[in-house]
């Protein structure tokens, strides 16, 4: 019966947290997100997602660490390149890499850690030719960025998630 009503608890009592995080706390606003939490939860349970199965949780908090990691040094080297590199030509691009990563989970998560380092944004991904194409402020090389995608991150998302 509450798992029909609730059918993501989790979520619903972290949206409610939200709601009021971003609102500020009275009974209006504890009634209203609440409301708002249950109606995203049965959304999220008409979508019927499929659960993560994650095989190695260590490696879940590792790479945490290293995206953390990652993000802080993205953010030096764009101001740096705002700031400094002004007058020297940018050479901003798209690439195309190679992906063995399938798990939609895991690529979901490579997506957001992408998009979440300054410099450089997951545009599209190619199922058919697993292929992955992404905007990255500073090329440097095609080599760098395939190393950093497929050996800092893909690698360590596949003992994670398949």
């Amino acid at each position: 019966m509450i798992t029909r009503i609730l059918p993501y608890p989790l979520l619903t009592l972290s949206l409610i947290f939200f709601w009021l995080t971003i609102n500020g706390f009275s009974t209006g606003h504890l009634l209203l997100g609440t409301i708002v939490a249950i109606l995203a939860s049965w959304a999220m349970a008409s979508l019927r997602p499929p659960k993560p199965r994650i095989r190695n949780w260590h490696l879940l908090v590792k790479l945490t660490f290293i995206v953390l990691y990652d993000i802080i040094r993205s953010n030096i080297t764009v101001a740096a390149i705002i700031l400094f590199r002004r007058d020297r030509k940018i050479r901003s691009g798209f690439l195309t890499l190679p992906l063995e990563l399938r798990d939609p989970m895991g690529l979901s998560i490579l997506a957001v850690v992408l998009t979440a380092a300054p410099g450089s944004a997951w545009l599209e991904y190619n199922s058919s030719q697993g292929t992955l194409l992404i905007h990255v402020l500073d090329e440097m090389n095609e080599a760098y960025w395939h190393n950093l995608i497929k050996g800092r991150y893909e690698k360590l998302l596949m003992e994670i998630f398949e």
